[in-house]
């Protein structure tokens, strides 16, 4: 491999091919203008080639320093995010939790003051979002994520499955019309869950219809959300009957904002998993988290066998249909 130039001067180069300025430049290398200059000068002879054309008052990149600065802005900032990541290693007062907006709102938010108060040595921060987890540009500690668990290359430990089943409030009830079969859902409106739409084949209101053995309802009316929660938050106000993931309305069917009318729950093969880049799980603050939501999600486990004691609506409403299967305690 050829040897390399100056570390100092190729900084120079690159803070003024940046900013276009040998000031700019000097400023935020905190050395003066004629050293930043002097610095990119010796570069030029080393290679060879002018980088700069000095202008009156301005200097721009010959084609010679257009070629050359982009790779070696990538380069420095690679060897940032490599520091920043011994930075992070050493600090474990800080835990920085990914997972998503609907999961944070209506599971691990409610819960999380739990862990703050059995480990006050531990700041906590919720980064929620869909998207991958990147460990290392953004800092991420550990992530919850939905699917199938095949995660590649990264420690993964089950959670908790989910399943769909129908909720609405019980002033949708009180106030009607009649919610005593599954085929009176033809007289409601249907809100939609769209929030698995990254499988294949989204499972839905069809689903379900089909599984109850029922027809006469058009599944494709109502509203659609594209977030679990928002959908769950709708029927809480009487908006309609949702077709909802179990996971994120357990907590509303335990208070009671939300009932089921019907005990037919629909498998859908996914599950909420906990990732770690591989080696990190064992990491002291990484540990606490993974030994406090394992004892949280067996209460929930436990929980969600319980639920949904589908509502009687005084004329056959509850039991309709197959009684929930058990979650399975893993």
């Amino acid at each position: 491999m050829a040897a390399l130039p100056p570390l100092n001067a190729l900084r120079a180069f690159e803070a003024t091919a940046r900013h276009l300025s040998f000031s700019k430049a000097a400023e935020e290398l905190n050395v003066t203008p004629a050293a930043v200059s002097h610095q990119v000068k010796a570069l030029e002879e080393t290679l060879g080639t002018s980088l700069f054309r000095r202008l009156n008052r301005a200097i721009e990149l010959t084609d010679a320093g257009r070629l050359l600065f982009p790779d070696l802005q990538e380069g420095f900032q690679r060897i940032g995010e490599a520091v920043a990541k011994l930075d992070r290693l050493s600090d474990d007062r800080v835990l920085v939790i990914s997972t998503g907006p609907a999961f944070s709102a209506k599971w691990l938010a409610p819960r999380l003051y739990r862990f703050l108060e059995q480990h006050p040595e531990i700041d906590a921060r919720i980064s929620a979002n869909l998207g991958r987890a990147n460990f290392g540009a953004d800092g991420v500690d550990v992530a919850i994520r939905f699917g199938s668990g095949d995660y590649s290359g990264f420690h993964v430990e089950p959670l908790v499955d989910d399943s769909l089943l129908p909720l609405c409030s019980p002033a949708l009830l009180d106030r009607g019309p009649a919610l005593k079969t599954p085929r009176d859902l033809r007289r409601h409106v249907l809100i939609h869950d769209d929030s698995l739409s990254f499988r294949d084949k989204n499972p839905g209101w069809a689903d379900w219809l089909k599984e109850a053995g029922v027809s006469g309802v058009d599944a494709t009316r109502g509203l659609r959300f594209n977030h679990a929660d928002h959908g769950i938050d709708a029927a809480i106000e009487g908006a309609g009957v949702v077709l909802a993931r179990k996971v994120m309305a357990a907590g509303d069917l335990k208070l009671g904002r939300l009932v089921a009318p019907f005990g037919l729950e629909l498998p859908i093969g996914l599950a909420f998993y906990l990732v770690t880049p591989r080696g990190a799980e064992t990491r002291p603050k990484t540990a606490k988290f993974r030994d406090w939501i394992e004892r949280e999600m067996a209460e929930f486990r436990r929980l969600l066998a319980e639920l949904p004691i589908p509502f009687d609506a005084g004329g056959g409403g509850s039991g309709v249909l197959a009684a929930p299967r058990p979650a399975t305690d893993r």
